[in-house]
């Protein structure tokens, strides 16, 4: 996959803690012209809690140890995991190499011997000694010796690692197990699998003709290069020895470094270092110089003399190596300046972001002497530990202070560097400093001479893997010794990232911005981050026959690309077809297949850099869907609404088939989408209308159907209405036929019931199931009322309201006429009746009929001389009015006047003539019945 790939090829960008204290280690094999007789690795830690490291070779464990500080232990390696001694094993893919694999960090070193004769200490650089990118270096020779070999091991961290060399164009190279044509080769390793170019010593120059060699890779490498064995001395030809250290890739690489004189005088020039350059125009100055010691191109090299090592006091001498440009330093090192006593040191740049303790270096004066490659104190052995550190700095070794002869001591051309030199030194040591520091062995007994460099293998602070591979699991770390950090994704900080360790949770370019004392600020180059591939299951249910799978990320926000989809294992039972357009994959089972089936697919996500993707395991349980029919429920009205009625909707029979389960819903989305569900289908109110029930196996496949309800609406009598009666009188009420049964509210059963009196009454009428109440009522009549009396001279006019027509009159309640006039009627009090077409007990008025007065002459003489009505005094709201023909009040008889008028008007006689007269008055009954009594009366005044 693009993004797996992508993320190892950024291997090389990992960084170890405290350099090559680290938890990988990986060690490419070498061509031994003389093969050693013993080799062991060396392992320690700061770690006071037991850990495991586990030895591999071509991926295969060869054994597993236990280290703690304090306990550092030893593991024999044979030959034949480490040494390459046949030319067959030249110039060709070989499994061997060595990879080591702790729970915690851990220190590694390789240390050889051929007896007593050869020696060397290949420390191994952890995952900062691993990269795409290097150039070899290796030790001249001024003397033929075929005994002697240019040794360049590399070993691949993993499969499918394609590896270019390419080496000088105008010198001719005799490579032992091959003569190639051209100055280039490329070939392609499996993880743990190494390929080394070798070449004699017999002729002198082609042990130089290799140095500055490129070796670029596709994926990470480690490289093992040197002599097995070598004499750079100048002087003479006697002697060798091996010559050996591990090399780390160019973004490890600086500019300016220190070295410390070792073990021999200082009138020897077996004794200095080798300059490799990795750019044109490289220049190289020493101690400061205004004028460079050499101008380099890529590929290039420069020895430089141990005769440039300046004596800063005492016995000690130092010297400061600076170039324009990033270079490859290896320190040539010796014992008491006898070539055979030759090995070199790769030199870490000067650096202020260098660790500030190392912690520890494991049985520091022991070599594989011993029986079989055990771990012993040779004979006559001595060790140098060389240290560099910044200016000011407090320094311990195993928690002493070293003394003033010990150091410190300047570094001519750069004051903010000085070293120390311990002699001798014995068993585990810890280096302690309040500022940047790394340190150098060299020893040697007999004829063996060796050294070996701990610690600060990084020009710049470097992002590595704690853990993992990709995101999740992926921890990322940067070394422990810097006194701030802050995490970076995109960018962008991570808010509370601020120690050296993160666990990213997202894809992206991470960076950690880091300081240490009064360092500049340093940001680390971007470590690409990238999400594994998400292997997931899913279980999904098929069943009408199709299924369509939207790809779709459990976890990404990507948007899945349609055409990344892709099919990795088709179903057995049934076929998929990816459609090219969607993506989607279109799933049918096989004719009349029932049970499972499964299929995996992968898709990718549309971020062209930090691309997600996903696998899933999709099974299939292809099932039937339930049989169903249509059902109709019908349900009495409510008698709250009749519109609507109660309906058990679990009583509907729409399946035959047992062990399903049956869920309702108002409508078909609901249904299909299952929302909206009614809760208490045992209890359903719904006007007329339709529910629609998800009937579901146990699988989950469900097909829906339709249960019609009705309303059985209330069916009323058409007979059974409202009556009126006399409230006397009684009636009888009919339901009218056609009822499954009556209730009524008297307690009757029967359609009618008889002997009915005013009132309301209730029937329940029975139509199937379903009772429908109708109410009834039996009103009294509304009985007439004379709303007045007209009187005119013997006849009366009688007016009626209510009740209903046609009205019948009387007078004296014997004879009845249509007529509401009367004539000829005599004065004095009379009773009035009336009665409606319901024949009801009649009303009546009681009325009186006054005396007519027709003239008056008002002349005192006692006969007609006033209009007298004060008989009529006692009635209710009795009036008295005289009008002149016009329609003017000339009086108005009333209590005060005793309703009387003697024909005066303002106590003057009115003029003889007409006049009309008005009496009213209410008659003293229930309802105070008005009557009015009106006519002419004729005023004749005499003198």
């Amino acid at each position: 996959m693009k993004k797996l790939l992508l993320f190892f090829l950024m291997v090389i960008s990992w960084a170890n803690i405290s350099a090559q204290r680290d938890t990988e280690h990986w060690i490419a094999p070498f061509y031994a012209t003389t093969a050693n007789t013993a080799q062991a690795l060396y392992l320690s830690t700061d770690s006071v809690t037991p850990f495991n490291v586990t030895i591999y070779s071509n991926n295969i464990a060869l054994g597993t140890v236990i280290v703690s500080k304090g306990s550092p232990v030893t593991y024999v390696v044979s030959n034949a995991y480490i040494s390459a001694t046949s030319s067959g094993e030249a110039f060709s893919v070989i499994n061997k190499g060595l990879y080591l694999n702790g729970q915690k960090p851990f220190y590694c070193t390789l240390r050889m011997v051929n007896s007593t004769q050869h020696a060397e200490i290949l420390t191994s650089k952890g995952k900062a000694g691993i990269g795409k990118e290097f150039f070899v270096a290796a030790t001249p020779s001024p003397f033929n010796s075929s005994g002697n070999s240019f040794t360049a091991g590399v070993m691949a961290t993993e499969n499918n690692t394609v590896v270019t060399v390419t080496w000088s164009n105008t010198l001719p190279i005799t490579f032992i197990g091959s003569n190639p044509t051209t100055n280039t080769h490329t070939f392609t390793l499996n993880k743990g699998q190494s390929f080394i170019f070798a070449g004699s010593g017999a002729t002198a120059a082609n042990m130089e003709y290799f140095i500055g060699a490129k070796i670029v890779a596709d994926k990470p490498i480690t490289l093992t290069n040197g002599n097995v064995t070598g004499n750079f001395g100048t002087s003479s030809s006697s002697g060798a020895d091996i010559i050996l250290d591990q090399s780390v890739p160019l973004e490890r690489l600086g500019n300016t470094f220190a070295m410390v004189k070792t073990r021999s005088p200082n009138a020897s020039d077996i004794e200095g270092g080798i300059v490799v350059a990795t750019e044109n125009n490289t220049q190289v100055y020493i101690n400061g110089a205004t004028t460079p010691a050499a101008t380099l191109d890529a590929g290039q090299w420069y020895r430089i003399s141990g005769a440039d090592y300046i004596l800063q006091g005492g016995s000690h001498r130092n010297m400061f190596v600076s170039t324009t440009k990033n270079v490859y330093l290896y320190q040539l090192v010796s014992v008491n300046g006898s070539n055979a006593t030759c090995g070199f040191n790769y030199i870490p740049p000067l650096n202020c972001f260098l660790p500030r303790k190392i912690d520890e270096i494991g049985l520091i004066n022991q070599m594989p002497t011993g029986a079989s490659g055990a771990s012993a104190v040779p004979s006559g052995v001595g060790i140098k530990l060389n240290i560099l550190t910044e200016v000011g700095a407090t320094v311990t070794v195993n928690g002493v202070a070293p003394t003033a002869a010990q150091g410190p001591y300047p570094l001519t051309g750069n004051s903010n560097w000085v070293t120390y030199a311990l002699e001798p030194v014995t068993g585990n040591l810890t280096i302690q400093s309040n500022k940047a520091v790394t340190a150098g062995v060299n020893g040697g007994y007999s004829t063996s001479g060796y050294g070996g460099y701990f610690a600060g293998f990084s020009s710049i602070p470097l992002i590595a893997k704690q853990t993992g591979e990709c995101i999740p699991g992926l921890v990322l770390e940067v070394d422990d010794s810097y006194d701030t950090y802050q995490w970076f994704r995109n960018d962008i900080p991570i808010p509370g990232a601020n120690s050296n360790s993160f666990t990213p949770v997202l894809s992206g370019n991470y960076t950690v911005r880091i300081t240490v004392g009064s360092c500049v600020p340093a940001i680390t180059p971007p470590y690409k981050v990238y999400t594994c591939l998400n292997q997931t299951t899913d279980a999904e249910t098929v069943c009408e026959g199709y299924y369509n799978i939207v790809p779709q990320f459990t976890n990404s926000t990507q948007t899945y690309v349609p055409s990344s989809v892709q099919i990795i294992t088709p179903p057995a039972n049934g076929t998929a077809i990816i459609n090219p357009t969607t993506g989607v994959i279109g799933y049918t089972p096989n004719y009349a297949f029932f049970g499972t089936d499964t299929i995996t697919y992968k898709f990718c996500g549309n971020d062209p850099e930090f691309t997600d993707c996903e696998q899933i395991t999709l099974t299939f349980t292809v099932s039937e869907s339930p049989t169903v029919m249509n059902a109709t429920l019908r349900s009495c009205f409510l008698e709250a609404n009749h519109s609507t009625a109660l309906f058990n909707l679990t009583q509907a029979s729409v399946t035959n088939q047992t062990g399903l389960t049956k869920n309702y819903y108002p409508s078909l989305t609901d249904a299909q989408n299952q929302t909206n569900e009614i809760q208490t289908p045992a209890s359903y109110i719904a006007p007329n209308g339709v529910v629609y029930v998800r009937v579901s196996n146990t699988n989950g496949c469900y097909r829906i159907a339709v249960i019609t309800v009705v309303v059985l609406s209330p069916v009323y009598s058409d007979v059974l209405i409202d009556k009126e009666i006399c409230v006397e009188d009684r009636t009888t009420l009919d339901a009218g036929p056609g009822f499954n049964g009556y209730a009524w509210s008297t307690g009757e059963t029967t359609q009618t019931i008889g002997n009915v009196t005013v009132g309301n009454y209730w029937v329940d009428l029975k139509t199937g199931d379903c009772i429908t109440r109708q109410n009834v009522t039996v009103y009294p009549t509304q009985q007439p009322v004379i709303s007045d009396i007209e009187v005119s001279h013997t006849a009366i006019t009688v007016h009626v309201q209510g009740g209903t027509e046609p009205y019948q009159y009387s007078i004296g309640n014997n004879q009845w006429q249509d007529s509401n006039i009367f004539t000829e009627i005599p004065r004095g009090d009379i009773t009035v009746y009336v009665k409606d077409r319901f024949d009801c007990v009649p009303q009546q008025v009681d009325i009186t009929i006054p005396n007519i007065i027709n003239v008056i002459t008002p002349n005192n003489d006692g006969v007609n001389d006033v209009l007298d009505y004060s008989a009529l005094a006692h009635k209710p709201n009795l009036t008295f009015g005289i009008f002149d023909r016009y329609g003017v009040k000339l009086f108005e008889g009333n209590k005060d006047r005793g309703y009387v008028w003697d024909g005066t008007l303002g106590g003057k006689r009115i003029s003889t003539g007409n006049y009309w007269f008005s009496i009213t008055w209410n008659e003293n009954n229930r309802t105070q019945t008005p009557v009015k009594f009106s006519g002419w009366i004729i005023v004749k005044n005499r003198e």
